[in-house]
């Protein structure tokens, strides 16, 4: 088979590498992909996996690549181009392709549409309202006296999220959003939720239309400081599984969250075959949705991709045929980690083109592999390119040692302006 993977991240590149261990595969390309996906071979055919000059958002681009290159199986990786429709763009241009069609990735694309399809089905999720005036949402905010969550309603690349504790924190988000554009036109509209209070996960689950197939649990650190301080990122490490989520309590998000899920995209005609992402909250009432994501998570992927023992195209093919429910999908018992090397100033404001060094002697580390995010290759030398570079990951028995193992490979990588969290996990130790 030929693959194409869309996307530039640290997502992507684990994607890569984990497509390019399948026997079924035998050539590669990433668009536009970033200093690590060029460097993966193929197993099977040990072929270099070819990076491509098309942006993610370029479904023009892509779809005439798509047309003249003939990839048997496009994977895409961001939501963006899933947003856009470029699932929508390939079927009806006969290519094969794995990923949510437009309709779907609403769920993602628009809170305001995920808080009321939960509403309407009987999802447990936060009280909410969603606005485009100023007034009426500070005066719902206040009604949560300040407490609660304020987000723009479209993508904003997993930033556009501002918790607030005060009616003067939740006055100024409500502004930054709606008036000051702060999230560009992903603001025209916001979500208000009340502030839930508990322990937050991630669970992912395959999805084919009509079955799903769920994964270990996982935990993000959305913020970008130890302690769960400053502001909201698209997710500074990860690790799985937890121990927060018992069995009946996963139990129970799946009667009380998956199942009315995939139960209300069938009453509503939402052909949903990709990955569904829920973050959940669990809170003393049991797990509550915070949102609903339609892609992998980053950097969850990087974790659960180092656990999967199955052959992901095998399970992406079953994903488009409707046919998971046929399938045993296996993960390792083993704890994974991923430690994200960000780039100083990020989420706001940070420099490019700092030179990287310390990757190959991080991986040459056992059980360690460095996933690229924000990188780019200048004379063979690794530069930083965005915000989060790097994503250090490690699998191993028990989780301190496996976080020790990742956090030792982490040190011996630099850049000017590197800074990285030191408590990656620590709630579960």
């Amino acid at each position: 088979m030929k693959v194409l993977v869309i996307g530039s991240g640290g997502r992507e590149h684990a994607l890569v590498w984990k497509i390019a261990q399948s026997p079924l595969v035998g050539s590669m390309w990433c668009a536009p992909g970033n200093a690590g996906t060029a460097l993966e071979t193929v197993t099977n055919t040990g072929k270099q996996v070819e990076n491509v000059a098309i942006g993610a958002e370029d479904l023009d681009g892509l779809l005439a690549f798509a047309l003249e290159a003939r990839p048997d199986l496009t994977v895409v990786g961001p939501d963006n181009p899933l947003a856009l429709g470029i699932v929508d763009r390939f079927e009806s241009a006969g290519l094969r392709i794995w990923g949510v069609n437009q309709q779907a990735a609403q769920f993602e694309s628009s809170k305001i549409f995920s808080q009321d399809f939960m509403n309407r089905h009987g999802i447990p999720t936060a009280e909410a309202g969603s606005f485009d005036n100023t007034d009426e949402a500070k005066a719902f905010a206040r009604s949560l006296d300040g407490k609660c969550v304020v987000k723009a309603d479209g993508l904003a690349l997993g930033k556009g999220v501002l918790i607030c504790h005060s009616i003067e924190e939740a006055d100024k988000a409500i502004c930054d959003i709606l008036e000051e554009k702060a999230f560009g036109a992903a603001g025209n509209k916001i979500l208000i939720q009340e502030l839930l209070i508990g322990r937050e996960v991630s669970l992912h689950a395959f999805c084919d239309g009509t079955s799903y197939q769920l994964f270990p649990t996982s935990q993000d650190h959305k913020r970008a400081l130890d302690g769960d301080q400053g502001l909201n990122t698209g997710g500074m490490g990860a690790y799985s599984p937890t121990p927060f989520l018992t069995s009946e309590e996963l139990d129970a998000a799946k009667a009380q969250i998956l199942d009315p899920w995939l139960s209300g995209c069938r009453a509503e005609g939402i052909n949903y075959r990709g990955i569904l992402y829920p973050g959940l909250m669990l809170t003393e009432k049991g797990p509550k949705v915070l949102e609903f994501n339609s892609r992998f998570g980053d950097p969850e992927t990087q974790v659960y991709l180092r656990k999967l023992n199955t052959d992901i195209v095998e399970i992406f093919e079953a994903s488009i045929d409707g046919r998971l429910s046929s399938m045993n999908v296996e993960w390792s018992d083993q704890s994974s980690v991923c430690i994200v090397i960000a780039s100083g100033g990020y989420p706001e404001a940070y420099a490019k083109g700092k030179p990287i060094t310390g990757i190959a002697e991080a991986d040459q580390l056992p059980n360690i592999k460095v996933f690229h995010a924000g990188t780019k290759t200048e004379n063979n030398q690794p530069l930083t390119s965005g915000g989060r570079v790097l994503g250090v990951t490690a699998v191993g028995k028990e989780l301190q040692t496996t976080l020790d193992s990742a956090y030792e490979a982490t040190k011996k990588i630099s850049f000017d302006g590197a800074y990285f969290r030191s408590d990656i996990g620590a709630k579960a130790i």
